[in-house]
């Protein structure tokens, strides 16, 4: 047993096989030198320098998984059972691809001495010292990674201005309603937050917008998305989908056989939602490995389909959201997006559940995942009063 890539997912690949019963052989291949590792951490404690690491809490010695760290994998031959690195060929008798996502880097910056990403413990380790010395920085990109940096960098008393080039935050990822709201979260808290202008270049003092304005900088943090990590897959027969994941069934399989993939790089079919589902969140990576597990070791798994999950802590908010919406679900408000405290739910035209965002209210996350997985048919009405629970919004 082989697995490549040695973050969330595959540290879990191999726990869950141990604690299923698996007995063979299993090796675990990092592209990093350093200990498998939690990526949250990263953009919070070990940015601020209040924490060394996130190393997983693990002893792989005691599990029999042999760790081959700092090996970086360059293909894949399933037709001669060989994974390719630049340590030499690994062969394999399954191999579960567990390479998470890299993050996409702006034209023409990835050599820039001033330009960083922040996907790695290296990344966090080169931006620590632009917290410390209070510098001026641009972040480029209002998702939820350029958020995360930009309260991080804010507590450490640096001057940030964020680009985005949609009209908004969160564009990509949420509807205006709820992204909006978010936008004064900004300002409240001394982000400057430029929308609907995109960046040009970067110079040496700074960052060139398309509208001809130059903002100074000492540093500039991209946060503008990722994709999967498969590269090294081209020429493999390992089918992809037009983003780049392994298109893998709805046992986590992929196209060619005794190759499995899970986590951020890899898409499965959701009955649940009626589609394919690309999750690059650490809750994916987390669950996925059991089902892997369950079908390595002669079980009989049920289909994954999750509910997805994420959460985010910006701005003093702690920002969750679970299931997944679509332009055809009814957008409902619990409370005002104005005040601390507040969710948005999207329901179905059949009445069920699809999805909720809830900002500062724990309470309508844990019930509203719960009601996505039964598909339960909710009151609209119930489900607009932020007083009554949601388990107790039921049609």
């Amino acid at each position: 047993m082989v697995v490549v890539g040695a973050g969330m997912a595959g540290v879990q690949t191999a726990v869950a096989l141990r604690e299923q019963g698996y007995a063979g052989p299993v090796t675990l291949l990092g592209a990093e030198p350093h200990p498998p590792y939690d990526r949250p951490p990263l953009s919070k404690a070990v940015l601020l320098g209040t924490a060394e690491g996130s190393a997983f809490d693990v002893d792989f010695d005691a599990l029999g998984v042999e760790l081959r760290l700092g090996v970086a994998v360059t293909g894949v031959r399933p037709a001669d059972h060989l994974v390719d690195t630049d340590a030499g060929p690994v062969p394999y008798a399954t191999l579960v691809l567990a390479t998470g996502a890299e993050p996409l880097a702006l034209p023409g910056t990835r050599d820039h001495p001033a330009v960083h990403l922040l996907r790695t413990l290296d990344d966090a380790t080169r931006l620590r010292p632009v917290l410390d010395d209070r510098r001026t920085v641009v972040v480029v990109g209002a998702g939820w990674i350029g958020a995360e940096f930009a309260t991080a960098a804010r507590e450490a008393g640096c001057h940030v201005t964020v680009v985005e080039a949609a009209d908004r935050p969160l564009a990509g990822a949420l509807p205006a309603e709820a992204a909006e709201p978010m936008a004064a979260w900004y300002a409240e808290h001394g982000v400057a937050l430029l929308t609907g202008v995109a960046v040009s270049r970067v110079e040496d003092h700074g960052v060139r917008l398309a509208d001809g304005r130059l903002l100074p900088a000492d540093a500039v943090v991209v946060g503008i998305g990722a994709r999967p990590a498969t590269r090294f897959l081209a020429g493999s027969g390992i089918a992809l989908d037009a983003q780049g994941a392994v298109l893998a069934d709805a046992w986590l399989r992929a196209s060619v056989p005794d190759v499995y993939a899970v986590g951020d790089c890899a898409s499965f079919p959701s009955a649940r939602f009626g589609q394919r589902l690309l999750v690059h969140h650490w809750d994916n990576a987390l669950q996925g490995p059991r089902t892997v597990a369950a079908s390595l070791t002669g079980a009989e798994p049920e289909a994954y389909d999750p509910v997805p999950y994420f959460w985010s802590e910006q701005f003093g908010r702690f920002v969750q959201y679970a299931g997944h919406h679509g332009a055809e679900d009814r957008l409902v408000h619990r409370g005002d997006p104005g005040e601390a405290a507040w969710s948005l739910c999207w329901v179905a035209p059949g009445g069920g559940l699809r999805a909720v965002l809830a900002v500062g209210r724990p309470r309508d996350l844990a019930q509203g995942r719960k009601l996505i997985a039964s598909g339960a048919v909710m009151s609209l009405g119930l489900v607009a009063d932020p007083v009554v629970p949601l388990k107790s919004a039921i049609a």
